[in-house]
């Protein structure tokens, strides 16, 4: 009787599933970035996971426990390396100025929604396997992460931060711009706080709908409609009650700066990262280097800055266009300084200023502004998965790992620009994008 009940379970008990072998013979692979690339590869995947690498071109049946019938694929004249990893992005919109005041009034959520699916194919299909989304007012990327996960759309693995947190007439005030009248309309509260049991609150609010990451702005913004200028814009003890709450319940904290005081504020506070740093000093560079933070320089910003006005001389107006003017000016001295000071520094576009799908721009502006391409390679695989908390998943293709990877025609590590033209994208052991 009891042979029979434990036989009726194991018929009733669902088949094992079988592993799904991979063979990529690659080129080149560059598999731990900031380490010399490796020759004529042959990278073993198992569902879905890096099994193994080997020198040259191995066929299945020459490797031991790998099946005799492994899919191979061909990408024998490409360079291979990880997935590329996107540190900050607003995957919900791609527009600006005036257009995106206009947008926050008329799309609804789930307009936005549709945008933000659009935008994550449009990063994937770039070789972005991983992207940080540093704030929406609706809660769109939050449920875009969900259907990633779950294999109901193409998008990024997305780490998502809900909506930034702002002091009142901060950078992140979603009532900035607008009529009074239209302020009640406006739920302000839902991110905006006043002194530090109410900055407290507001990062409790955003842990309990489910984020990532906690994101403030400590100083004033290039696109805030507000004559405030870029300094800072909170108190010590708002900002160290946010990250501290923010801590409390495991989350890291990107900070917003651009002035020094505010990049000096957030790194004394505990920040996990500084958002763009644009006057960085001496005594930042200091704080970068006690504190071990990590850098997102986001010159890509500049681009779509560039661009937009060039289409439309109205497309940003009074204030906005002067800090605009100044951003554009100033760019990239920060990100000099701090390379040759050896702040640690991620990769990040703030795509969404800039034009999703574009995210390899910014590695031109890196290695323009004083990077080398293999340290901008470093910043956007090894630096920002360990920014994000996923160094042992993603960011190298090593034993164990996410089997995320693209490959490119040059060697990048040459030319950096054959980074804006990814041909293959696989993401989980999954060919997400070939050329066929």
């Amino acid at each position: 009787m009891r042979l029979t009940l434990i036989a009726c379970l194991l018929a009733l008990a669902p088949a094992p599933v079988l592993a799904e072998w991979q063979l990529v013979h690659a080129g080149n692979v560059l598999d731990r970035p900031g380490q010399p690339a490796r020759g004529a590869t042959t990278l073993v995947i198992a569902n879905g996971k890096v099994h193994s690498l080997h020198e040259g071109h191995r066929a299945a049946g020459e490797l031991e426990g790998v099946p005799a019938d492994a899919r191979v694929i061909d990408l024998r004249d490409q360079f291979v390396l990880p997935g590329l990893i996107d540190s900050h992005v607003h995957l919900d919109s791609d527009r600006a100025g005036v257009d995106a005041q206009l947008d926050e009034v008329s799309l609804s959520p789930a307009a936005k929604a549709f945008d933000a699916a659009v935008n994550a194919r449009k990063t994937l299909m770039a070789g972005f396997t991983t992207v940080r989304n540093l704030g929406d007012r609706d809660g769109v990327t939050l449920a875009l992460r969900d259907a990633v996960r779950e294999g109901k759309v193409a998008g990024p693995r997305i780490l998502d931060a809900g909506t930034s947190i702002s002091a009142t007439a901060g950078h992140m005030d979603g009532t900035l711009g607008y009529r009074e009248e239209l302020h009640a309309a406006i739920d302000r509260h839902a991110n905006t706080c006043d002194g530090p049991d109410d900055c407290r609150r507001a990062v409790r609010r955003q842990v309990g709908r489910g984020v990532d990451v906690i994101k403030f702005a400590s100083t004033g913004g290039v696109n805030s409609r507000i004559g405030a200028g870029i300094g800072q814009q909170i108190f010590e003890d708002e900002a160290r009650a946010i990250v501290e709450t923010a801590h409390l319940y495991g989350k890291k904290v990107a900070v917003h700066a651009h002035g020094g005081d505010g990049i000096l504020l957030a790194l004394k506070v505990g920040a996990d990262s500084i958002e763009h740093g644009t006057l960085l000093d001496e005594a930042g560079l200091r704080a970068f280097l006690d504190s071990g933070a990590y850098y997102v320089p986001t010159l890509s910003t500049v681009n779509g800055y560039k661009e937009r006005l060039a289409k439309n001389p109205e497309a940003y107006t009074g204030e906005v266009l002067a800090k605009i003017e100044w951003r554009i000016a100033i760019t990239g001295k920060a990100l000099r300084l701090a390379h040759s000071r050896g702040v640690r520094i991620a990769f990040g576009t703030d795509a969404g200023v800039s034009k999703h799908g574009r995210n390899a721009d910014e590695f031109l502006l890196m290695v323009e502004h004083g990077m080398s391409p293999a340290d901008a390679l470093v910043a956007a695989t090894v630096n920002a998965a360990d920014l994000l908390g996923l160094g042992a998943e993603i960011g190298t293709l090593e034993t164990g790992k996410t089997a995320d990877l693209i490959a490119v025609d040059g060697n990048p590590l040459e030319d950096i620009a054959t980074l804006q033209d990814v041909r293959w994208v696989i993401q989980g052991g999954k060919v997400v994008k070939s050329p066929q």
